[in-house]
């Protein structure tokens, strides 16, 4: 600490964080799996049916497809990530051709 023309001035010491990657908790990770269009709903909402188990889920689409204008199909394969937290929604992140 020092004084300068009745300031004070503190000086921060460049400290490293010790972090350890295994100690670290992460965020949950979400769960994608494939599935086909059922309906469209209002408000880029789908009904979607998983490939794995025929479960339905409702399904929005991802920010990135809305603002490439990126048109879904009652049909189409898409693929879904699923919240660990809701398994009955999910958000569309990929149309396969």
């Amino acid at each position: 600490m020092a004084k300068v023309g009745g300031h004070v001035i503190i000086r921060s010491l460049s400290v490293q964080p010790n972090f350890q990657s295994d100690r670290i908790m992460a965020k949950e990770e979400a769960i994608e799996v494939m599935a086909k269009v059922l309906e469209t709903l209002p408000n880029a909402m789908f009904r979607v049916e998983l490939e794995d188990n025929q479960h339905q889920v409702l399904a929005h689409i991802s920010g990135k497809m809305r603002k490439h204008f990126i048109r879904i199909l009652p049909g189409d394969r898409v693929l879904v990530e699923l919240s660990p937290y809701d398994l009955n929604r999910g958000r569309i992140t990929y149309r396969y051709k």
